[in-house]
């Protein structure tokens, strides 16, 4: 079967499973949307029905590559700087907090994990173990809507804080360990340095985001655009997979350079989301059709992922509203609602996955869809349980609050 025709099937068959099943089965069970996309490319590869071989999933490896890209850029488009330095310092200081305290604890225990697993030094496991505390960190904003539109209680503005906070510090860890970690490519007479790499990293992403500035100006056709900024993606994208290092890291720093250079932001903002969402599915699909059990012991470690990412939010969440002195505005059980992880977390594991690595490449994939799963079907009901929960507490204005 052609890749092409493969690739219109599997679409096809995403979008009817969607509308036809999984949708009934999201309003039945407050199942929170994607899961379902990630558990048709696992049937659908070749490791289960083999509707999709090895070879076929290979080949869309530069499609995979651009999604990615196109993650990375969709975050970094949030990142508009007029609409930041309008939130309280107070709200960033919590979401940097839990993210740090998240990151640390999962990367050290994974550390230890590996390491007895596998029989491995500290110093092999740091890149799967470090990757994983990137995964660990990145939370989706899709429990947004379960909030009333109208609700200003402080903890609305500090999850939409937090779940940004932890995507672009989750794509900033990644990015930068691929620069630190760094797999050998022939592009000068010898070998790069880490600080070079992560120069050349950020060069990336700023230089795609000034050509299409530069080239677009203030271009308001919106085919101009989309092919412009998919050009753009395109190549930094291409670029950054070509030396082994992060799409994800190139695309946020291209998504922020244009929302916040310019003047047709909103027209930009409306192409990446016409497009993110298709992509969104398709890389779900193709993250599911990747997956392939790994050839060592990977139970333990993989199980003891899942554990230490939800006690891990859980944990850091009450710790940075005690330290911020903030209990009473959030109450200890807010980290509940950062337990949906969404793409990025995918996102980052498939970027590992397809980036040449030797440690343990498949147990880190595994972990990844395994808790993507199980925050994203249980997710929504355990954030629904604490907003249908009394609140025993008065809600504090801003002003309320130290900044």
């Amino acid at each position: 079967m052609s890749s092409t025709l493969s690739l219109i099937l599997i679409v096809g068959a995403a979008f009817l499973a969607a509308h036809v099943l999984f949708e009934w089965l999201a309003r039945r069970f407050r199942i929170v949307s994607g899961a379902e996309y990630l558990v048709l490319g696992i049937l659908l590869g070749p490791y289960v029905t083999g509707f999709m071989s090895a070879d076929v999933v290979r080949s869309f490896a530069p499609f995979m590559t651009l999604a990615l890209g196109w993650t990375g850029a969709a975050v970094g488009l949030q990142l508009y700087l007029p609409r930041l330095i309008r939130t309280r310092a107070i709200v960033y200081r919590t979401a940097l907090l839990e993210a740090t305290i998240a990151f640390v604890a999962v990367t050290g225990v994974m550390v230890l994990a590996f390491s007895w697993a596998f029989s491995l030094t500290y110093s092999q496991v740091i890149l799967p173990a470090v990757t994983l505390g990137a995964i660990a960190v990145a939370s989706a904003s899709s429990a947004l809507p379960l909030f009333d539109e109208s609700d200003t209680h402080p903890l609305v503005e500090q999850l939409e804080i937090t779940a940004l906070i932890d995507s672009v510090f989750a794509i900033v860890v990644f990015g930068l360990l691929l620069c630190l970690v760094h797999v050998e490519v022939p592009v000068y007479g010898r070998a790069l340095t880490d600080t070079e790499w992560a120069a050349i990293a950020v060069a990336i992403g700023v230089v795609g985001g000034t050509l299409f500035h530069l080239f677009i100006g203030a271009e308001r056709d919106p085919d101009r655009l989309f092919i412009a900024l998919a050009g753009s993606v395109i190549l930094a994208s291409g670029a950054t997979a070509y030396l082994r290092l992060s799409p994800l890291f190139s695309g946020l720093i291209i998504g922020a350079i244009l929302v916040n250079t310019s003047t047709n932001r909103d027209e930009i903002v409306t192409q990446m989301a016409s497009i993110e969402k298709p992509l969104y599915f398709v890389l779900l699909i193709f993250a599911g059709a990747a997956w392939k059990p790994s050839e060592q012991a990977w139970v333990m470690p993989v199980f003891l992922f899942v554990f230490m990412r939800v006690a891990a939010k859980l944990g850091a969440a009450r710790l940075a509203v005690r330290i911020e002195r903030r209990m009473e505005t959030l109450g200890k059980n807010w980290g509940r609602v950062l337990f949906t992880q969404g793409t990025l977390a995918l996102a980052i594991a498939l970027n590992y996955s397809l980036n040449d690595t030797q440690i343990v490449p498949n147990v880190v994939f595994t972990a990844a869809v395994l808790s993507v799963l199980v925050n994203d079907l249980f997710g929504a009901r355990i954030i629904t349980a604490l907003l249908d929960e009394p609140e025993p507490l008065e809600q504090l204005s801003p002003e309320g609050e130290r900044a």
